[in-house]
């Protein structure tokens, strides 16, 4: 499917979008001063070893301690020095018999710090390269699963002379990726080099700094656009800024020469995000109704604990009988659910709530359109069918910040919630509140300081129930409106 990215650059603010036909379907963000972590390499210090989690904070520098749990360990194998991950079946090594507390360990971070979590951390290495991915502590050689099967077996054996073994100097893990199926030996060996030297640079500066340094950065976002959302269904690279444009095409020409050509320098007078849009769809993305063609909408509400999407068939009317339209709604909200995941960036445990159908054969057409339509999914998704109550679990791979929690923060007067007490609920808070206080204290007068809705309504229908509370303690209530409080908050002052 044919697909063209459109950045918009500024200095403090990246952002790209992969749209096909018309539609956007994966917006990345990347702020200056809020630039991702996953990829970098530092040299962290345990802080603190926790048996009970089987997990260790790990210093590296950041405002929040750092995440290893025993999973993401490597420990040395009894008669080899390669690090290995414990084998399947096996049970890890204790944590607390790997890792002690004030020990220096390089670290790379595989999952950005999300919410109140800190990042979490790997003690396998791997830098990534233009047309391979380099495992220094490993010594596999392997194909990536996307390139056809019949061709792996050859072109690792290519891979595997290029990398050589550690007696003539060479050895180390590699992973050719699917840009580079069709690279030749050269192109190879030279991106072997560049990851070595690498990773040569890296171990150096293991040895010179401190604890908690940053050792290794992975690319910025206008790189990683060349290195990883390029591929041969990409029409077109379209960027707004002639800097930035100058050196993406020096990083292509010495990392992907194959995307050079179809890097263009957008000059048009409209924005470039107004071409398809995409300002809108973003104000959309960070919405909870979304809305099908057909009439009906789905309803995305996100938590912490997981992401629910609710279907619904709404105004559309269309086909002949209730099951027929019922089965339209699904299908096309498969397609828009498996999409609002990739623009929306979500993640972890996801719930769809599809409209329940009678036939089974509508279901297996459903699920077999959704999981058709994930596969198009650069994360990784797991998707179980439906169960005994109609609903589909899956789960898709966090390693960001999605992008309500990127763009936006909890409501103030809500704290994220999505709803406030009534302001009829607020004035019986206040009444009790006055009633407690009048039993403590002996003011001279109460004075209620509230938002104009409360004070509006005290003055009005509330009027009864606050002259009888005055009446009853014996002193004077009065009320003052302050604009600048949420419906919520209030403060009783004792004159």
């Amino acid at each position: 499917m044919q697909q063209d990215i459109l950045i918009n650059w500024s200095p403090q603010e990246t952002r790209v979008a992969v749209v096909e036909h018309g539609a956007v379907q994966e917006l990345h963000v990347e702020r200056t001063l809020e630039r991702g972590l996953v990829g970098n390499v530092y040299l962290g210090k345990v802080s603190r070893v926790l048996p009970g989690m089987q997990s260790a904070f790990i210093d590296i520098g950041l405002e929040r301690a750092a995440f290893l749990h025993v999973a993401d360990v490597w420990h040395r194998q009894e008669g080899g020095e390669a690090p290995m991950f414990a084998r399947k079946g096996e049970p890890p090594v204790p944590i607390e018999k790997q890792v002690f507390e004030g020990q220096s360990l390089m670290v790379q971070v595989i999952k950005d710090p999300i919410g109140t979590k800190g990042a979490r951390l790997s003690t396998q290495i791997s830098i990534a390269g233009r047309l391979l991915v380099f495992l220094p502590q490993d010594d596999h050689v392997g194909v990536s699963q996307k390139i056809p099967a019949a061709e792996r077996d050859a072109l690792r054996a290519r891979l595997q002379a290029l990398v050589g073994d550690k007696a003539t100097g060479g050895g180390g893990g590699f992973i050719l990726r699917t840009n580079g199926e069709d690279s030749s030996d050269a192109e190879l060996a030279e991106d072997i080099a560049y990851l070595r030297k690498t990773w040569g640079r890296i171990k150096d500066a293991s040895l010179r700094q401190p604890p908690a340094s940053l050792l290794h950065q992975d690319l910025n976002l206008l790189q990683r656009v060349l290195r990883d959302l390029v591929g041969d269904e990409t029409a077109s690279i379209r960027i707004d800024s002639r800097e930035q444009f100058a050196l993406l095409q020096a990083f292509g020409r010495e990392f992907t020469p194959a995307a050079v050509p179809k890097l263009q320098l957008y000059k048009g007078e409209r924005p470039i995000f107004d071409l398809y849009g995409i300002d809108e769809e973003i104000a959309r993305a960070l919405g909870r109704r979304v809305d099908l063609k057909s009439g009906g909408y789905l309803i995305v509400d996100q938590t912490e604990a997981l992401t629910t999407i609710d279907v619904n068939t709404g105004g559309y009317v269309g086909a002949r009988n209730f099951d027929d339209t019922i089965f339209k709604t699904n299908l096309e909200a498969a397609q828009a659910i498996a999409r609002q995941l990739r623009l929306r960036n979500l993640g972890g445990i996801i719930i769809a709530d599809f409209i329940d159908m009678a036939r089974e054969d509508h279901q297996h057409a459903v699920l077999s359109e959704f999981r058709k339509q994930l596969a198009r999914d650069r994360v990784k998704t797991m998707t179980g069918g439906f169960s005994q109550l109609g609903l589909v679990e899956m789960t898709r791979k966090r390693t960001r910040e999605s992008l309500a929690h990127m763009l936006c923060e909890p409501c103030v007067h809500c704290q994220g919630s999505g709803q406030i007490k009534t302001a009829r609920s607020v004035c019986y808070d206040i009444l009790r509140e006055i009633l407690r206080e009048a039993r403590q204290f002996n003011p001279r007068e109460f004075r209620v300081v509230a938002s104009a809705k409360v004070v509006e309504l005290f003055l009005d229908e509330e009027s009864q129930h606050l002259a009888g509370l005055s009446d009853f303690i014996g002193k004077p209530i009065s009320l003052q409106a302050e604009g600048g409080l949420g419906q919520e908050q209030y403060d009783i002052v004792l004159l």
